[in-house]
């Protein structure tokens, strides 16, 4: 099966199986803290609403992606699916990051996501908190970059 380059699989309609597999590309993606290769998951036009800031198109989204990655330091992700229709995603997260005084936090938030036939995401709504946490409490510990394969997710930490 060849795959069409303009194209970012799996596409809507989804089933659960390509849902969840959606949401840990972009878990992954998001803990490479590559702001280029994040925006690229995303329509040239894509819609965000992040907290209280409004974004417009893949060049906001990066830029975006840029600042937040330059304050959030040791930056680790969970994403869990909560919900999903054809071609909407909803999903629960979790982060763990430092700022520069060495305070710790978990950012805790839910994201809504509609991607467009191509599999591009064209519209996210983030909803987040962060929560101060001592450097012992901190429960995401594998070496920066995606999370590996047997650490557990949100669910089985409990959170």
């Amino acid at each position: 099966m060849t795959i069409d380059p303009g194209q970012r699989p799996p596409l809507p309609p989804f089933t659960y199986e390509t849902a969840v597999h959606k949401v840990r590309m972009a878990e992954d993606a998001w803990n490479t803290r590559d702001p280029v290769r994040v925006a690229a998951a995303y329509t040239p036009d894509t819609r965000w609403r992040n907290r209280s800031e409004f974004l417009n198109g893949r060049e906001e989204v990066e830029a975006f992606l840029t600042r937040k990655w330059s304050k959030e330091n040791g930056y680790r992700l969970i994403k869990e699916i909560w919900a999903f229709a054809e071609t909407r995603i909803a999903v629960r997260f979790c982060y763990e990051w430092h700022d520069e005084g060495g305070q710790w936090y978990r950012t805790h938030g839910n994201e809504n996501w509609e991607f467009s036939d191509t599999g591009h995401m064209a519209v996210r709504h983030a909803s987040i908190n962060d929560v101060p946490i001592a450097e012992g409490a901190r429960l995401f510990r594998w070496p920066q970059g995606p999370r590996p394969s047997d650490h557990p997710g949100l669910s089985e930490l409990g959170l």
